[in-house]
């Protein structure tokens, strides 16, 4: 656990220990805040992102409240793996190979396949939070192949 709460703090590299540095890294926080602050933010950015699909049906306004709630969803979501990073690291690894495929599902929107891309990004917002917990992506293949074997 230590190692895993050392790879998450950055503390790798630890620079420089100014207050401004800290809230960059994200480092300020806790790890049981920042777990909780993970938590609470992918927690109601789906909450969102699924009241905007179910707002998607409703005639004349449906497709505002789609965009807006689903919007806000997405953002609270990518949001809240800063917790887990810190903002600039955060930013800094989306554009790795291992995860690069999930940031260009996130960011890819089309109209008429709303919904199923809707479904895929819930997937690849899972696998990209997932991606910032050491072996996580290990441990849900093995699962996967374990169960579908």
């Amino acid at each position: 656990m230590d190692k895993l709460k050392k790879v998450l703090n950055g503390s790798d590299s630890a620079e420089n220990g100014s207050p401004l540095n800290e809230v960059i890294e994200g480092t300020s926080l806790g790890w049981g805040t920042r777990v909780k602050g993970f938590l609470a933010c992918f927690v109601a950015g789906i909450i969102c992102s699924i009241l905007g699909v179910c707002f998607l049906w409703i005639p004349r306004r449906g497709l505002i409240l789609f965009a807006v709630f689903y919007s806000i969803g997405n953002i609270s979501s990518i949001g809240s793996t800063m917790f887990l990073m810190g903002p600039v690291k955060q930013i800094k690894k989306m554009f790795e190979p291992t995860r690069l495929a999930a940031t260009i599902v996130m960011f890819w929107k089309k109209a008429a396949l709303a919904l199923i891309f809707c479904v895929l990004q819930f997937f690849a917002m899972a696998w990209y939070s997932i991606s910032y917990i050491p072996f996580a992506r290990d441990a849900v293949i093995k699962c996967f192949t374990t169960c579908l074997a």
